[in-house]
């Protein structure tokens, strides 16, 4: 009987992958990652939920205590980024830095399994003429997660399974019904894990940076209003600037050299390029001239068409040139590109310079 670690959340996502895989007949291990206390469903009512799933399918159930890592690869990022003028992209770095590898490794050295799943919605096909693995969106486009995935290696891919990324989030719940599963009729999460425990991302930020006064202004520098510190806005934003203005404004830049926050009509926020940078090459090796493909960039958007040229060898850098321009291009998010549902690659928006 095959061994297998599903990493367990407490959702309904991660119980079906774990119901599934027992179901077909896998030795199932569960295992929980400690990120944070609070009453995040991530952290202490996810355990409570996890622990009794495992209860039910008669599986073991491991709690690896992670919080000093989620402190110091995802708390400490995210309070960096902000600070600094960006507004970074937590999930895909605590898929990379927090969840697969290190569940991987503890699955490897502490339990003697090589592989683990997660109730992820992706797909991954594996290529024997490229001999890579394919990392592919969900057949369920509404929940198809492998924007946030882009970022995994193939020595991790290549030992990975994600039960769900060939059915929709209604099949799902049915599953969970099926079996019995009591957490079938859990809601589902509808925000980041440091935002569910907080309550917003201003009051988790409140409780690392302080407030910092400055002026909101357009693009020929006339003061138009005042901002309690940059890190309350992104790129974007219209709502909650305090400003009558005979038309909608929007944020187009963070200038943290002179602690403004710039905004401008709804056409000004709208680029036709951005640089990229710690790119991860996933369902190709790293391309030696430019590609076409369409890219995403921001995880509800849909993907445009754009030129990607590599600046550096094995392109980890990369210049996106879009086919038309882009609103809202935030830097911190990632720009993910694909060739239909296969992920080509990914990586990080640069912050804009004063030239672009």
């Amino acid at each position: 009987m095959k061994k297998i670690v599903v990493g367990l959340s407490g959702g309904v996502d991660s119980s079906v992958a774990a119901a599934t895989l027992h179901h077909q007949g896998y030795d199932v291990v569960g295992l929980t990652l400690w990120l944070m206390k609070g009453k995040g469903q991530c952290c202490s009512e996810g355990m409570v939920d996890a622990a009794k799933l495992c209860e039910d399918l008669s599986i073991p159930h491991h709690i690896v205590d992670s919080r000093d890592l989620f402190q110091s690869q995802i708390v400490d990022y995210l309070v960096e980024g902000y600070g600094s003028g960006i507004t970074p992209l937590p999930c895909s770095q605590c898929n990379r830095a927090v969840k697969f590898g290190p569940m991987l490794h503890h699955a490897r050295t502490t339990l003697g399994i090589e592989t683990i799943a997660t109730g992820h919605y992706a797909r991954i096909q594996y290529d024997e003429g490229s001999d890579r693995y394919h990392l592919l969106r969900a057949i369920d486009r509404r929940k198809d997660q492998s924007y946030f995935l882009y970022d995994l290696t193939q020595s991790v891919l290549a030992h990975i399974q994600f039960p769900l990324g060939n059915q929709t989030k209604d099949e799902t719940r049915r599953v969970a019904s099926q079996f019995n599963l009591h957490t079938a009729e859990k809601p589902e999460s509808q925000d980041l894990c440091l935002v569910e425990a907080h309550g917003t991302m201003q009051d988790f930020l409140q409780k690392y940076l302080a407030p910092k006064p400055g002026d909101i202004v357009d693009p020929s520098g006339t003061v138009l209003g005042q901002h309690n510190g940059i890190h309350n806005y992104t790129i974007g934003q219209r709502r909650g600037l305090g400003i009558a203005a005979p038309h909608p404004l929007y944020v187009i830049k963070l200038d943290v050299g002179r602690n403004q926050v710039v905004v401008g009509d709804r056409q000004s926020a709208f680029y036709p390029e951005c640089t990229i940078n710690r790119v991860n090459w996933v369902s190709m090796a790293a391309p030696t001239a430019p590609i076409h493909a369409d890219v995403q960039i921001r995880y509800r958007s849909p993907a445009a068409p754009a030129t990607i040229i590599p600046l550096t060898a094995q392109a980890s850098r990369v210049k996106i040139q879009f086919d038309d321009p882009q609103f809202s291009i935030t830097p911190g998010q990632a720009a993910v590109w694909y060739d239909g549902d296969r992920l080509l690659g990914g990586g990080l928006i640069e912050p804009f310079t004063p030239e672009g």
